[in-house]
């Protein structure tokens, strides 16, 4: 079998493991910088194999410098999403933070009270 088989390529950006719906990036980044074993990997994902594991790590062995950038890519690109966020957070967003400084300032209201 073609170590290319494992793979679905939805775009250049998006390299997809085959019969699921998880990046290779999601295994290459708990494999390569969160030092998590192939076995952890799989059991940590229920839907990959143990085999697509090893797939994914031997893809990334075969063309470091490719798929290294392509995870580079991917992780700026999350950098980017954050900072986006943070500039213009959603309104769903702003509206839980203005119900958690409520709740604070009625708890704080409640511990002044109770020690008066």
């Amino acid at each position: 079998m073609q170590l290319e088989a494992y793979f679905d390529w939805l775009r250049p950006d998006d390299i997809r493991i085959k019969g699921t719906r998880v990046g290779i990036e999601t295994v290459l980044y708990d494999f390569i910088h969160r030092c998590r074993r192939p076995e952890e990997i799989a059991a940590a994902y229920p839907t990959l194999t143990l085999e697509q594991v090893y797939a994914t790590i031997l893809y990334y062995l075969h063309d470091p410098q490719a798929v290294g950038q392509y995870l580079a890519d991917w992780l700026d690109h999350g950098h980017q999403q954050r900072r986006a966020q943070q500039e213009n957070p959603p309104a769903g967003l702003l509206r839980l933070q203005a119900l958690r400084a409520e709740r604070r300032q009625g708890e704080a209201g409640e511990s002044q009270v109770s020690a008066g």
